[in-house]
């Protein structure tokens, strides 16, 4: 088998950048996650998880206990001490014995979520009711550059005192960051359009855009925190006089952009509310970004070379192996011929000899000669000795 190094100018790496669309529908406290149907499978539904999560992995894919067991991750106590996250160092000293098994669950999945706070900044016994408000008013400060809108504390408003509507977004949906400009926040009320944000001028500030004349038309309504996966939305003027169940344990209300989303893992729902609950529909598009490294390498067959195969099929089929062989010799049979593959278009008559390979498979090794990776064509490539070919090989790191 031949070897052939590649050349500086045989790899190359690059970065693809993606952004691919995401879109969120909720409807009586259930969200569905870019159209995707509940779908029923062989032995229970298809999707383990909701239809409103991502599955990580995808793992446990049409599955019932006692007809067809989920999979699940497993690790045996050793020496080596390796253990789960989810087992704390006093429970794994305790708890098991050397032998035992310590096992995990699937599907790992997550959606978005919904927090409606009253006095963000408010505290229980010194404790903060609101930890994520907490965490996130160092970053919003920060991001003021972008925008007045993010400060805590401004003329525009302190939200250590107002009601905050934030939305969580887990960054398995969207990759590293959310692509400024492509959000939009629609909300329907029996069908029917009533609000609409967009984030028109890639700095954060969500807008209402939607419907042409409507209350608020033009304002500012809430931040995105691109990077961080947040929504926060702070606009509190009425969307429609028709007044509807959307806080838990509360009277019909007017739908407001605070209310945005009532149902998404919050709590919320018709029992909770009223029947009137099931009036309001909420739709987020965005896009994501993620960066894929890829490594492109092209493996060159030049001409006089990769003219030979291991393949046994490769020789005239037949002939003897070996000359002669005992406990002092090894002697190959030099006199073996190579079969001729040349095609003929007339029939009784080879066509002349000439050296010729199928190329099924690119063995790619590192500096040491371990293998790394095997590259297989669709269908194998045939290489004329006086040809030039060159493969080219793709890798996502």
């Amino acid at each position: 088998m031949p070897f052939r190094k590649f050349k500086q100018s045989d790899i190359i790496r690059n970065t693809l950048v993606t952004y691919p669309k995401i879109n969120f529908f909720i409807y009586d406290a259930k969200v569905y996650y870019n159209n995707r149907p509940d779908q029923d499978g062989q032995f229970s539904k298809v999707y383990s998880s909701e239809v409103g999560s991502i599955n990580l992995y995808e793992y446990n894919i049409d599955k019932l206990s006692g007809s067809n067991d989920f999979i699940y991750p497993y690790l045996t106590k050793d020496s080596a001490g390796s253990s789960f996250k989810t087992v704390g160092s006093t429970t794994y000293s305790n708890e098991f014995t050397y032998g035992d098994m310590i096992t995990g669950s699937y599907p790992m999945t997550a959606s978005i979520s919904r927090e409606y706070m009253v006095n963000p900044s408010g505290k229980t016994n010194g404790v903060p009711n609101y930890r994520h408000f907490y965490s996130l008013k160092n970053r919003l400060d920060y991001l003021s550059m972008r925008s007045r809108h993010y400060l805590v504390s401004s003329s525009l408003g302190n939200k250590n005192t107002q009601t905050i509507n934030l939305i969580s977004i887990p960054s398995i949906t969207y990759g590293s960051r959310i692509n400024p400009g492509s959000v939009s926040l629609k909300w329907f009320l029996t069908g029917s359009l009533i609000g609409e944000l967009q984030d028109i001028k890639q700095n954060g500030e969500l807008i209402q855009v939607g419907p042409e004349g409507s209350t608020g038309s033009g304002s500012v309504a809430g931040v995105v925190l691109y990077d961080e996966g947040f929504l926060l939305l702070t606009g509190s003027w009425d969307l429609s006089t028709e007044q509807i169940g959307l806080i838990s344990g509360s009277a019909d209300t007017e739908p407001t952009w605070l209310l945005y989303g009532a149902g998404v893992k919050d709590g919320v729902n018709a029992s909770t509310t009223s029947a009137t609950f099931a009036s309001a529909s909420f739709d987020m598009t965005f896009e994501g970004q993620t960066e894929t490294q890829v490594i492109t390498m092209f493996a060159n067959a030049s001409r006089g070379e990769a003219n030979y195969s291991n393949n046994p099929t490769y020789l005239t089929y037949g002939q003897d192996r070996l000359t002669l062989t005992s406990s002092a010799v090894f002697e190959e049979n030099a006199e073996r011929t190579i079969k001729n593959t040349v095609s003929s278009s007339f029939e009784g008559y080879d066509s002349p000899f000439e050296r010729q390979v199928y190329v099924s498979r690119i063995a790619v090794y590192d500096k040491n000669k371990n293998l790394i990776g095997v590259a297989t064509l669709s269908s194998p490539v045939l290489k004329k000795e006086a040809q030039d070919l060159t493969f080219k090989i793709k890798l996502d790191i």
